[in-house]
């Protein structure tokens, strides 16, 4: 049977034949991770990796790339019956394909893939209520919450009375073991230390060997003036503990601030509504209006109508967060109907009403109307 043709190295990787090492070295890196056996299925895939591994033997070899160029594939193999396959001059990619296929697949002594990393701590929530009073003016407190962090009894060792975890004797320390597997090494995290590395002879009894603990945490802490339903405040590094010596997690704090029975809050703007009788509204009046910030006087138009807005207090409202002054207070009027009245206040009540034009006198307007109404309706009904 006549031997099947090989394909031309620099084809094979796709590159020039005046490539650079690193082009090669780039070109075989990605072929491998495309056609590698444990990544791609298809039938041609393992043909087109060793293929790639072949071409990349040769032509990552100066001298062997040297006679390549000049001989061709005769110069290179055994009558024409290829290359000798030799995985060692791979090694420097077994931390590429190893961190990708998690095992070391030439055997070349490549990185563990599964260190144990430091890791930082969660974060917390923490929800605080307070006054509306204590959002616009600020306030200090004290937060009682509970975090994991570091045993105070082994010092975050995890071993009894702080005794460092010693050499994983299953592994020696390499967080993996190999086993051979047909061609390949494979590199598995070993189950002694479950990739650590270490392991602990005796564990702390506080913590049973984890090195954390829950602890109850008190912090007295300043809530500046401004914040508002909703607002969150960070503490820095005051989350749960990180692992394996990273930095612990923060701590936030959501407000929420208690409805307040006068003031009702937009942003930095508050708004309010004063009560007058009618005589004020039709007359005009002047009274004080209370702020958060004291007493301050307004004055009510004549002829002011339920549900206007006066002109707002500049600078009464709620503190801004940045500290650049505060918002502005808006007052709005409501005016009250009295419920009972005595006999003298409904004569004089009666006597306004006659004494008003007939356009501001609501019920005549549409008794005048309904009268037209069923004049009209009889006419037609005619």
């Amino acid at each position: 049977m006549p031997a099947v043709e090989k394909r031309d190295y620099y084809e094979v990787l796709g590159v020039r034949r005046d490539a650079s090492e690193q082009e090669i070295k780039s070109a075989y890196r990605r072929l491998a991770l495309q056609y590698h056996p444990d990544r791609n299925q298809e039938p041609q895939a393992e043909d087109r990796f060793k293929e790639a591994s072949e071409a990349y033997g040769v032509l990552s070899d100066g001298e062997k790339r040297a006679r390549y160029d000049r001989f061709g594939h005769a110069g290179v193999g055994n009558g024409g019956g290829g290359v000798e396959f030799d995985p060692n001059i791979f090694g420097d990619f077994s931390d590429i394909l190893g961190d990708l296929f998690g095992f070391d697949m030439f055997g070349g002594g490549a990185r563990a893939r599964r260190r144990p990393r430091a890791q930082r701590g969660s974060d917390l929530r923490y929800d605080l209520e307070i006054a509306f009073e204590q959002a616009l003016s600020g306030t200090e407190t004290k937060l009682q919450f509970t975090r994991e962090q570091n045993c105070e009894e082994c010092k975050g060792t995890g071993g009894r009375h702080g005794a460092e975890p010693v050499t994983c004797p299953q592994c020696s320390g390499r967080r993996q073991i190999r086993r051979q597997q047909g061609f390949f090494t494979l590199a598995v995290t070993c189950p002694g230390c479950k990739g650590a590395g270490r392991v602990i002879r005796e564990a702390c009894p506080a913590c049973r060997g984890r090195g954390r603990s829950e602890r109850p945490v008190n912090r007295q802490i300043q809530i500046p003036a401004g914040v508002d339903d909703g607002t969150q405040l960070r503490l820095q590094g005051e989350g749960e503990a990180g692992v394996n010596g990273g930095p612990s997690g923060d701590l936030y704090i959501v407000i929420h601030v208690k409805p307040h029975p006068f003031y009702e809050r937009k942003g930095d703007e508050l708004y309010c509504a004063i009560r007058i009788s009618f005589p004020q509204a039709a007359l005009g009046c002047e009274f004080e209006v209370p702020t958060p910030w004291g007493l301050e006087k307004v004055e009510v138009p004549a002829g002011t109508q339920w549900g206007t807005e006066l002109s707002p207090l500049k600078g009464k409202g709620a503190p801004r967060l940045n500290g650049r002054g505060r918002g502005d207070l808006h007052v709005l009027v409501h005016i009250e109907v009295p419920a009972k009245m005595t006999r003298e206040q409904r004569e004089l009540m009666k006597q306004l009403e006659s004494a008003m034009p007939a356009e501001n006198k609501p019920c005549e307007r549409d008794s005048l109307k309904n009268r037209i109404h069923q004049l009209l309706f009889r006419v037609v009904g005619k």
